[in-house]
């Protein structure tokens, strides 16, 4: 991979304030479209036709006098930086921890996420409460056309490229050998670097270990029952939950238009899965706090990049599954996340697992919905390999 001039350059992120002055305004002069025509029971929103228009136009209001200072001063304190790899800007936040013993880390956010997401663990990761806990240098690079780097303007930034940018990235970093960590396009990369780069990983954690699908759900062993719900659950996914994959793998320019163009169609869009992927009664707020579900969506607003965060389900259409992990590996499955793989289906091709558990709480946001849960899941699952 051709390298860039390897200068890795400081970012300080700042929005103008005209910038955010036109997102107040363009939020006041929403056209709402009608509500729903179904109800839930006792009067609580239903969300079985997409977010209820209450229940946005209420987070609209709340978003009016939202304080984007805040997030970027979060992240401005983290280590923020770019790169050039590629002949692309790749956007990263980098926290080293005090530590001696620390060891690098790779975090990468899937969709619809961003490095908001890593920025939710990276100090408890890089600071443990006990000094008896692993510690370690957390690199959260943004996916390619995510965040504030650079939008590919040729095709080809596919998860195999991604793994290998951040190989790349790690290096000039100072970090030979590192662990890796992420889920969803995060853990597509996360196990793209453990098959191509085996050499340079140490060991590996995923939350969503995507395998080859067995042409019979026992080939590769018998499921508990528990494992058979997860099943009937994921084939649900599959038949009702994907629309979004399609019209993104298929036709990310139409997505763009209308998600760059309107601020509150791009929260509802990420909103929707906020609600579908995490763990909570009917609220997505008890899985997400409103302040973080905001900064996300805030975040794909000011970079812009509904289009091109779209288009990495183009690049990787149809995903690939395949390519045998053979690096240490661990495994969480969050109970309310939407692809739960059975432990027979991971060894397939994880087949250096060394841990594989099942969280009490969280969904697809594991980072954000249940922050501790996750770092101590990282730590049971990495703390123990050799680096």
């Amino acid at each position: 991979m051709p390298r860039g001039d390897r200068v890795v350059r400081p970012f300080a992120l700042h929005v103008a304030e005209e910038v955010l002055d036109d997102l107040r305004d363009r939020l006041a002069r929403t056209r709402w479209p009608e509500a729903e025509t179904v109800a839930a029971p006792g009067g609580a929103p239903d969300w079985s036709q997409g977010p209820p228009l209450s229940y946005v136009a209420q987070l609209v209001e709340v978003w009016s006098r939202y304080d984007w200072r805040r997030l970027e001063a979060e992240l401005n304190a983290h280590g923020q930086g770019l790169t050039e790899i590629d002949g692309l800007d790749i956007h990263f936040l980098h926290v080293r921890s005090p530590r001696a013993d620390a060891r690098p880390l790779v975090i990468t956010h899937g969709w619809p996420s961003a490095v908001v997401e890593p920025l939710a663990v990276m100090d408890a990761l890089a600071h443990p409460p006990e000094p008896g806990l692993p510690a370690f240098h957390v690199v959260a690079p943004s996916l390619p056309g995510f965040g504030f780097g650079g939008k590919p303007v040729t095709t080809g930034w596919d998860v195999d490229r991604t793994a290998d940018a951040w190989v790349e990235l790690m290096d000039r970093l100072g970090y030979g050998r590192f662990f890796a960590a992420g889920g969803d396009w995060g853990g597509r990369v996360t196990a793209a670097l453990g098959h191509r780069h085996p050499d340079r990983v140490a060991g590996l954690h995923s939350f969503t270990p995507y395998v080859p699908e067995p042409a019979e759900p026992t080939a590769y062993g018998p499921l508990t029952a528990q494992e058979q719900r997860w099943l009937a659950a994921r084939g649900e996914f599959f038949r009702r939950g994907r629309g979004y994959s399609v019209e993104q793998a298929t036709r990310p320019q139409t997505v763009g238009y209308v998600l760059s163009d309107s601020p509150v169609a791009q929260l509802t869009w990420l909103l929707d899965k906020f609600w579908a992927w995490t763990d909570h009664d009917g609220d997505p707020r008890e899985a997400i706090s409103e302040d973080r579900m905001l900064d996300l969506a805030t975040f794909y607003w000011l970079s812009a990049t509904a289009g091109s965060s779209a288009r990495f389900y183009w690049e990787n259409e149809p995903p690939d599954n395949s390519g045998t992990v053979a690096v240490p590996s661990a495994v969480t499955i969050f109970p309310a996340d939407i692809e739960k793989v059975p432990r027979p289906w991971v060894e397939s091709r994880f087949t250096d697992l060394r841990s594989y558990r099942v969280a009490v709480r969280g969904g697809h946001f594991p980072m954000l919905e249940v922050p501790d849960s996750y770092a101590d899941e990282l730590r049971a699952g990495l703390g123990t390999l050799p680096g």
